[in-house]
């Protein structure tokens, strides 16, 4: 057996002095992706839409680790207004960041629409991600060895990009426009990478998802049979723990033979659980065409225009 198939958190190597924001920090991957970077020495900032939540995920990992560094801000990735108030104070208070895991995710919803009238997956999961990087950029610019992980799902693969109907107007189906924000993180790494790496910059810009990991996301969805499917049925009898799906965005974000571009997942069959591993994206989510005519569409409905610098 592979050195890498042993990796664990104990893998992860000393984080002090490294400051990270990690969304949806309070529960499920993100809140396991939180405390292993916390144990790891690393200062992290826990960006969740319940602020309370946060406080008490934070009181958790400080219990365990009383001289974890833990900031607690609310940010709801739905609502660009909220995006832009987040990174402002964040700016304000961190001149430079080391890491970015753009982790938070909705799943399954009936039909809704943001604030800026996007679809409300679409907007949580993909748009307020592109915002947040792109209104960061800079700290993370100045930072040590800094990444952006972005979190997509197998799902991705099972999806396209409704260019012609993104808010699901026409139709609209729950778990087909969460894999179509789920292709569309996708596409965003790729397409970041790419930009990043075009214009010399030390930020690296990496992928990867979690297999079919046990969390809130599923037994949250609002939308009966798939509530059902993933939460009641499928969480018990095939889900690995958050723990163990948590391996894959942490080694993207701390290992140091990870490159930009590069899309980490389990080694098990399917994906769905083992160790992390290198995998591949599905091919619609490297063309060259779609990343560019994703990037110009996020950044007209974002109003947010990266500036890349070395």
């Amino acid at each position: 057996m592979s050195e890498r198939e042993h990796w664990t958190t104990d893998r992860i190597h000393d984080q002090a002095g490294r400051v990270f924001v990690v969304t949806g920090a309070n529960s499920g991957l993100g809140l396991a992706t939180t405390r292993a970077l916390a144990h790891a020495g690393g200062h992290v900032v826990l960006a969740v839409r319940d602020e309370e939540k946060g406080r008490r995920a934070a009181a958790e990992i400080t219990a365990e680790r009383p001289d974890a560094v833990l900031e607690v801000r609310r940010l709801d990735l739905a609502d660009l207004d909220s995006v832009r108030a987040f990174a402002d104070r964040l700016r304000g208070d961190h001149p430079r960041l080391d890491g970015l895991v753009n982790n938070a995710g909705l799943m399954a919803p009936p039909r809704s629409l943001s604030p800026q009238g996007h679809e409300l997956q679409f907007a949580c999961n993909h748009l307020g991600h592109f915002a947040l990087t792109g209104l960061l950029l800079d700290r993370l610019t100045a930072g040590t060895d800094p990444r952006v992980v972005t979190v997509t799902s197998v799902n991705h693969r099972r999806a396209h990009l409704r260019f012609d109907d993104l808010t699901g107007e026409r139709h609209y189906a729950p778990m087909a426009f969460y894999n179509q924000s789920k292709l569309a993180n996708a596409v965003f790494g790729r397409e970041l990478h790419r930009r990043l790496t075009a214009a010399g910059s030390p930020v690296r810009s990496v992928l990867a998802h979690p297999g079919y990991t046990a969390t809130h996301l599923q037994t949250n969805v609002t939308f009966g049979l798939w509530r059902v499917l993933l939460g009641r049925l499928g969480n018990p009898l095939f889900a690995q723990p958050a723990a163990r799906g948590a391996l894959p965005q942490l080694y993207a974000a701390t290992e140091p033979g990870v490159a930009g571009g590069e899309f980490i997942g389990p080694d098990g069959p399917a994906e769905l659980r083992g160790a992390p591993t290198r995998v591949r994206l599905a091919p619609r989510a490297t063309e060259p065409e779609t990343g560019r005519r994703l990037w110009d569409l996020s950044e007209q409905l974002t109003d947010v225009r990266y500036q890349f610098s070395r």
